[in-house]
Order: structure tokens, then C-alpha cells, then sequence
């Protein structure tokens, strides 16, 4: 069974850093690509990051490029997302996403998984007051 399981959320002020933590079981990080969404209140889900773990390759939204970084750790089975200059804006819910990497499509720096992504974990609030 796959599980997602995100922690590091909480409350920082704008400029400030946070780390998100995506613990995963149940499936082989080189077959699957996992990502990073988020959703702010009143807004639709959006992709932030995404990593493909058989290669490593990394894809970031435009909002956070230069921003957020995406990494792996194959010994701990574990997604993190180091969020730098963090803005009012990131404000949301963060949610870490999995599926087969052959549902990620990419073309140049974007991406997405069509379908799916089928696996998702709980979420984990993110807020960044001004």
C-alpha cells in the first residue's frame, strides 16, 4: 500500500525558510515520480515541484523557481521541499503527490501527471504572514 506522509508545516514570516518532509512507503522511488502541490483558500490546486526518481530530474512552477528546491533521499524513502524566501502568497496547503513516472508528461520546465497523480498524502499548512 502507498503511503504519503508530509510534516514541517507551520508559521513563518516573509523572508523566512521552512522544510517540508514527504515520508513514503509502499512503492520504489525509481519507478515513480513524486511532486509537491498546494492549494491557498478559494484556489485550485496548484503544481509546485516535482522530482522523477530514477533520474533525479527536477521541475519547479514559475511562482517558486529559484525559490524552492526539491530533493530526495532514497535511504530514508523521504521527498523534502526546502522553501527559501518564503512570501504572504505560499500561503496554503501543501500536499506531496506521487504516481508511475510514466504518467509525467514535461515539456521544457513544466510538467504534470496525466492521469492522476493517484497517490496523495494528508497535507500540511504552510502559512507566511507579512
Amino acid at each position: 500500500e502507498v503511503q504519503l506522509v508530509e510534516s514541517g508545516g507551520g508559521l513563518v514570516q516573509a523572508g523566512g525558510s521552512l522544510r517540508l518532509s514527504c515520508a513514503a512507503s509502499g512503492f520504489a522511488f525509481d519507478d515513480y515520480a513524486i511532486a509537491w502541490f498546494r492549494q491557498a483558500p478559494g484556489k485550485g490546486r496548484e503544481g509546485v515541484s516535482c522530482i522523477v526518481g530514477m533520474n533525479g530530474l527536477t521541475y519547479y512552477s514559475d511562482s517558486v523557481k529559484g525559490r524552492f528546491t526539491i530533493s530526495l533521499d532514497n535511504a530514508k524513502n523521504t521527498v523534502y521541499l526546502q522553501m527559501n524566501s518564503l512570501k504572504p502568497e505560499d500561503t496554503a496547503v501543501y500536499y506531496c503527490a506521487s504516481d508511475s513516472a510514466s504518467t509525467l508528461y514535461t515539456y521544457g520546465s513544466n510538467w504534470y501527471f496525466a492521469p492522476g497523480p493517484d497517490y496523495w498524502g494528508q497535507g500540511t499548512q504552510v502559512t507566511v504572514s507579512s
